[in-house]
């Protein structure tokens, strides 16, 4: 399949009056595409209807060339994997494996010469007897990762896929996806900005339901440029800079505090201008667009 784009133009979606999905733009071509927003930004709901899992009020969708309308071709070349991932407890890997290539439609013959090499390419081969429940949290993300792709699709999207796992495992599945989107179009959805920054160029920020951003990490980077600063304050004077300020990090060191923060100009004396990266960019994005402070994960 020569067309690798998905591209969306003037979408909406509506839960009864809630406007879910307001007026996406959007672009995406192969390689890794990071979806980053906060909880409830609209991103799952984006994932759903990519996915055909849900309906679009209005606006137009094509995946490879493919119209959303036409959702059993779509299934055949898109995998998803849903922030919340079960697959029958009770069987053992390859046999759920291997129940999913049936209901994929694939023949005995193509199952048989899939599945060991996918559990492998996972990390699972040798936990091809063990039970899905007795898998850890990261197995099993791992095993929806190798269901998602058993019919190897052409788009693979993943929706929060390293949501509670330890940092080991976290970097173990970011270099799985980056290793799959090398010949597919694979969409990440995260509100981890570090998940983001470790493998996509190409990002788009969404909240309540509206595009913010679309471009990659290097331009959104540039934004925050002169805008972000270090300083070292007493520690009874950080409830007053957090109420002017957005804090993007802090370091407590007894009585002093090692503050990161956004500003358009020097806020204290002392203060010493920085380079920015993604996570100063995603804040200063986010409250630019009218988020509260206090609603910002980074103001701590």
């Amino acid at each position: 399949m020569d067309n690798m784009q998905i591209e969306i133009s003037n979408l909406n979606k509506f839960y009864g009056k809630k406007h879910a999905l307001q007026n996406i733009n959007l672009s995406i071509g192969q390689g890794m595409f990071g979806l980053l927003g906060r909880n409830g930004a609209g991103k799952t709901t984006l994932m759903k209807t990519l996915a055909t899992l849900l309906n679009k009020k209005s606006g137009d969708i094509t995946v490879c060339g493919i119209p959303i309308q036409n959702a059993k071709e779509i299934c055949r070349i898109t995998g998803y994997l849903p922030q919340e991932f079960s697959m029958y407890p009770s069987m053992k890997v390859y046999e759920a494996m291997d129940y999913l290539g049936v209901l994929s439609g694939l023949d005995c013959k193509t199952r048989k010469g899939r599945i060991p090499g996918l559990l492998e390419k996972v990390n699972l081969g040798d936990h091809h007897r063990t039970k899905v429940k007795a898998l850890s949290g990261g197995m099993k993300r791992r095993l929806g990762i190798a269901q998602a792709i058993l019919h190897d699709p052409k788009v693979l999207i993943v929706d929060e896929p390293t949501a509670g796992l330890d940092p080991e495992e976290r970097i173990r599945f970011r270099n799985l996806l980056c290793e799959l989107a090398e010949e597919r179009i694979v969409i990440l959805s995260t509100h981890i900005v570090g998940d983001i920054e470790a493998t996509c160029e190409d990002i788009a920020i969404m909240d309540n339901g509206k595009l913010l951003y679309k471009g990659t990490v290097k331009e959104l980077t540039r934004t925050a440029t002169n805008k972000v600063y270090t300083a070292e304050i007493a520690r009874i004077e950080l409830n007053a800079l957090k109420e002017k300020y957005i804090v993007t990090g802090m370091l407590t060191m007894g009585e002093r505090v090692n503050v990161r923060l956004l500003a358009n100009e020097q806020p204290t004396t002392n203060a010493i201008l920085c380079e920015p990266n993604i996570e100063d960019a995603y804040m200063l994005r986010m409250h630019e667009s009218g988020v509260a402070a206090h609603q910002l994960g980074g103001n701590l």
